[in-house]
């Protein structure tokens, strides 16, 4: 084991996870809302940063194993999901098919926004 790489992921969770927190105060009585925006904006940015970083950097463990994975959250999501189907369960489905969607709309959203684009000379051509 490697102590750097873990302590990279640590200090990145831990960011994340306070990043996380800090959006439900800004959102008090929000509901689902802040998890469901933690989700897609994490997906986006992981999405993006999966483009730019390689595999094995350190800057990838901490911002993307780390900050992001800290700052979205599965448990919850399901939480929220479990929540809300005890008062209301067609919207508790909407909530889970809906944050699915546009999680994966968003990080897909992100891996084309990260990803190099081929420079177009103003003949059509590419670089």
């Amino acid at each position: 084991m490697n102590l750097t790489r873990v302590l990279l992921v640590a200090a990145g969770g831990t960011a994340g996870t306070a990043a996380r927190l800090g959006l439900g105060l800004l959102l008090p009585d929000a509901g689902v809302l802040p998890v469901l925006l933690a989700n897609i904006l994490g997906a986006l940015l992981i999405g993006i940063l999966t483009a730019r970083l390689p595999k094995a950097t350190g800057l990838r463990l901490l911002l993307g194993t780390g900050l992001l994975g800290g700052f979205t959250t599965y448990s919850a999501f399901m939480t929220g999901t479990v929540g809300l189907w005890a008062d209301a369960p067609l919207l508790a489905v909407g909530y889970a098919l809906g944050s699915l969607a546009l999680g994966l709309g968003a990080a897909a959203l992100g891996l084309r926004i990260g990803r190099p684009h081929a420079e177009v000379h103003p003949t059509g051509g590419a670089a």
